[in-house]
C-alpha cells in the first residue's frame, strides 16, 4: 500500500475563508497519517478578508505547526493562479522531523537594528523555511548575514506580498497574525531535504576579474573601463542577444573563484541598475569587491525554462525518490516571462513526478547558491523533501548531500 507523507490542495474563489478550509482540508485529506507542518498561501483583494482566512487556516490543523503568508499569486494542485482570489495549501508528516516555528521582529538601535525571535540552533537542525514582509523587514541584510548567526542552515523561501502592496501584507505561525517582520520554521531531526535554485540567466562575453570599483559601481573590469568592456561584448551579440540586453542586463559574481571556468549555474546573479557614461562605469544592485570574478548575463523565457529542467533532472537523479516540494517562484516569471501561471510546477511535475507540491508567486525569493544564502529575482526557489539517500550514500538531509 503506497503511503503519501506530502500533499497539496487548492480553491479558487472570493470567498477566502471557505476557500482557506477547502484548501487545506485537501492537503490534509491526501496524506495517509497526521501532518507535522502545514503550509498556506492566500491571494486576496482585501487584507482584512486575507487575515480572516489565514486564521481560519491555522485552526484546521491543531496537532501540526501551521504557517503561511499573503501573496499576488499561488501555487498548488499542479497549477499557478496569478491576481485571483484563491488559497494553496500544503502539509507534510515528517517521521520523528521536528518544527520550531518563529516570528522575527526588527529593532532599531542608533545606526543599526537588531533581529530578535530567532531559536537556538539544534546540532541536527536542516533547513529554515522564512516567510518576509518585504516593506517592513530587512530581508537582504538579514539573509545575506545569516551564517553570523545560523551557521551553515540553508534558507529557503520568498517575500510576501498583497494585492494592495504596502500594509496589505499577512503573515501567520504559530496561530498569530503579523503585519510586519517575517516568520518561519527550522526544521530538524531526520528529515531529507534539498535545495534548487534556478536563476534562468545565460552567460555573455568572458569572466573578467574586477580590478577597480566603488560601493556598488563597477569601474575597472581586467584592467580596462567596465562600460568599455561590455560595449565590447554587446557589439559582438547578435541582434537577438542585444536587445535581450537592452531588456535586461544582469552580472553573474561567481561564487568559487578557483574554478578553471564558469558556465551557466556557476553565478550569484545580480541586476544591472544603471550606466554612468562620465566614468564610464556599470552600476550594479549590489556591493561587489575588488578581486570578484564576474560575467555579464541575459535572460529570456527559453533560457530559464532549460536552466530550471536541467537543475530538476539533475536533482532527481541524485535525490533518488522525491516525495513533496515547496515552490517560491517570482512573481515577475509566470505569465509575465511564460506567458503562463504555470511554467514552473508543471516543469516540477515533469521532472519530479506527481508529488505533493504547492507555493506562491514571491516579491524575491530566498535560497543558497555556493553554500551561502541569497535573496534573488526573477528565480524559482525549491525546497525538495526526498526518501533517497545521497550520491556517497549519506541520507538526503546530511550537509554533505545537500543541493544548490
Amino acid at each position: 500500500m503506497l503511503t503519501s507523507r506530502f500533499a497539496d490542495g487548492l480553491a479558487i474563489g472570493s470567498d477566502l475563508v471557505s476557500a482557506a478550509e477547502t484548501a487545506v482540508r485537501q492537503a490534509l485529506s491526501g496524506l495517509s497519517g497526521p501532518a507535522d507542518l502545514v503550509c498556506f498561501f492566500i491571494c486576496g483583494d482585501d487584507p482584512e478578508e486575507v487575515a480572516q482566512a489565514g486564521l481560519r487556516a491555522m485552526r484546521m490543523a491543531p496537532g501540526a505547526q501551521v504557517i503561511g503568508c499573503s501573496a499576488t499569486g499561488v501555487i498548488g494542485d499542479g497549477q499557478g493562479v496569478e491576481l485571483t482570489s484563491a488559497v494553496s495549501a500544503w502539509a507534510g508528516s515528517l517521521g520523528g522531523g521536528r518544527v520550531t516555528p518563529f516570528a522575527l521582529e526588527t529593532l532599531h538601535m542608533e545606526e543599526r537594528f537588531v533581529i530578535i525571535g530567532l531559536p537556538d540552533r539544534g546540532q541536527d537542525d536542516q533547513v529554515a523555511i522564512l516567510l518576509a514582509d518585504p516593506y517592513s523587514f530587512p530581508t537582504d541584510a538579514f539573509v545575506e548575514h545569516s551564517a553570523d548567526v545560523l551557521g551553515d542552515l540553508p534558507l529557503v523561501g520568498g517575500l510576501a506580498n498583497g494585492m494592495r502592496g504596502q500594509g496589505s501584507v499577512r503573515l501567520f505561525a504559530g496561530g498569530e497574525m503579523y503585519t510586519e517582520g517575517a516568520i518561519g520554521v527550522i526544521l530538524s531531526g531526520p528529515i531529507n531535504v534539498s535545495t534548487v535554485v534556478s536563476q534562468g540567466c545565460r552567460p555573455i562575453g568572458p569572466t573578467m576579474v574586477i580590478t577597480r570599483s566603488e560601493e556598488n559601481l563597477l569601474l575597472e573590469l581586467a584592467g580596462q573601463p567596465a562600460l568599455a568592456r561590455l560595449e565590447d561584448i554587446v557589439s559582438g551579440l547578435d541582434e537577438e542577444d542585444r536587445e535581450l540586453v537592452a531588456s535586461g542586463l544582469q552580472i553573474g559574481v561567481a561564487m568559487d573563484e578557483y574554478a578553471e571556468s564558469h558556465e551557466r549555474g556557476d553565478f550569484l546573479i545580480r541586476g544591472i541598475v544603471g550606466i554612468d557614461p562620465e566614468r564610464e562605469a556599470v552600476a550594479v544592485g549590489d556591493v561587489l569587491d575588488i578581486g570578484q570574478s564576474v560575467r555579464f548575463q541575459v535572460r529570456d523565457a527559453a533560457t530559464a525554462d532549460e536552466d530550471l529542467y536541467e537543475l530538476l533532472d539533475a536533482h532527481a537523479e541524485q535525490r533518488g525518490r522525491i516525495d513533496g516540494a515547496l515552490l517560491f517562484s517570482c512573481n515577475g516569471r509566470g505569465s509575465a516571462m511564460f506567458g503562463s501561471p504555470d511554467h514552473d510546477v508543471l516543469a516540477l511535475h515533469d521532472t519530479l513526478g506527481p508529488i505533493g507540491m504547492a507555493g506562491f508567486f514571491a516579491a524575491g525569493e530566498v535560497g543558497p547558491v555556493g553554500g551561502h544564502n541569497h535573496v534573488h529575482g526573477f528565480s524559482a526557489a525549491i525546497l525538495v523533501f526526498s526518501s533517497g539517500v545521497g550520491p556517497n550514500g549519506t541520507p538526503g538531509g546530511e550537509k554533505a548531500a545537500r543541493g544548490a
